[in-house]
């Protein structure tokens, strides 16, 4: 993966809104209804060239698909894995729980009404990942564009694990083991195509407030170090420099006071074997721990894309809030621009449907990032 140079470069977390009727279709995918395969996949292949436009547009660096066909950024791998079935319902976040009026029914239809692992694990439908690659790859030349770097995200085998419940493996570590060897399939193709992989980790904070709600920190903890334990398996033949790894604590609008710290993670967090992390430092609930960086240095080979883009609410952040928040970002990290870009705390539209910003908006809160990054960029001699 590329360091800044020159400039802060920017970036995001991966997905992007949809357009309503590709999101209709994916909707109907993800409660197990039929759909047009041959259709999706065109009506996706056009949205990501879209995408890339509007991504060009608003100045970001460096660019990926915006997840345009898949269902979620987590349950897509149902379509491409053998071995799921049935329906579980995912345990809600604590925080929610004790206040459901902020609940979106759809949203946590489609993402807690999900299958189970039943039998073994297979990745037996690779082809539907290099037709996503194919579609941004070529989508990059028919869009006219010529970003700093390609991305695609992937979801992690915890929270894959955690999302899909186990009904056939003899316990949690053996499944996340046996998701890690099978999603190895395709990290590596994303690698071998020269693109930079994303790992979407939010197993590695969100799941304190889920599934570990009512369990010890030191408890919370062993599962973090486990599940850094399959991605390192998973990533062994990828360099670490062609891998960033996106932590955060739920992309929901909610109070998070149940959040982990992120001084309570961060340690076991720099054992990924990657060179890069994407970590959230807009939210409200944790823009304050930027200092963490201070008290855990980021490792000499990693770079940080610091969340300065809260993708919860429809304010446009200030170009000079954007520029604040990156000069907090580099000086916790030692102070070396190169080392830093701006991104965004979590993804856009995580679920089909799911966005909490207006589309047009999100458009506006990109641009304003690319401003507020060319603002900070100014303040360093390169």
């Amino acid at each position: 993966m590329k360091q800044s140079k020159g400039r802060i470069f920017t970036t995001h977390t991966g997905s992007l809104p949809r357009p309503q009727h590709l999101t209709e279709i994916l909707g109907s995918l993800a409660l197990g209804q039929p759909v047009d395969q041959a259709a999706l996949e065109a009506i996706a292949s056009r949205s990501t060239i879209d995408i890339l436009k509007k991504q060009a547009d608003s100045g970001i660096d460096i660019v990926n698909s915006g997840e345009q066909s898949r269902t979620s950024f987590s349950t897509y791998i149902t379509q491409r894995m053998s071995g799921f079935g049935g329906s579980w319902t995912r345990r809600g976040h604590k925080d929610q729980n004790e206040f459901p009026n902020i609940a979106r029914p759809r949203v946590v239809q489609i993402m807690q009404d999900v299958p189970q692992c039943i039998g073994p694990l297979e990745y037996n439908r690779l082809e539907l990942a290099e037709k996503e690659l194919d579609s941004l790859l070529t989508g990059i030349t028919k869009s006219r564009t010529s970003p700093q770097d390609v991305f695609m995200t992937a979801a992690s085998p915890g929270i894959i694990a955690l999302t899909m419940g186990n009904a056939y493996y003899s316990s949690h570590n053996e499944y996340v083991m046996a998701l890690a060897e099978e999603m190895r399939k395709e990290y590596e193709l994303i690698a071998n195509r020269g693109v930079v992989l994303q790992l979407d980790c939010p197993d590695l904070a969100m799941e304190r407030h889920v599934d570990y709600q009512d369990e010890s920190i030191e408890v919370f903890q062993e599962l973090v170090s486990l599940h850094i334990t399959a991605i390192n398996q998973a990533l062994r033949n990828i360099p670490r420099e062609q891998v960033r790894l996106h932590v955060c604590w739920g992309n929901s609008e909610g109070p998070h006071h149940y959040d982990v710290p992120l001084k309570d993670i961060l340690p076991l967090i720099y054992k990924a074997d990657v060179g890069g992390l994407v970590m959230e430092m807009a939210n409200p609930r944790h823009a304050h721990e930027y200092k963490v960086y201070q008290e855990h240095p980021l490792p000499e080979h990693m770079v940080l894309v610091a969340g300065v883009i809260d993708t919860k609410t429809n304010y446009v952040e200030h170009p000079e809030v954007v520029a604040d928040r990156l000069r907090l970002a580099i000086d916790a990290t030692g102070g070396d621009p190169t080392r830093v870009m701006a991104g965004t705390d979590c993804g856009f539209d995580t679920s089909a449907g799911s966005n909490r910003v207006d589309k047009d908006i999100v458009w506006l809160k990109l641009a304003a990032m690319s401003e507020g990054a060319s603002i900070a960029s100014h303040s360093y001699t390169w």
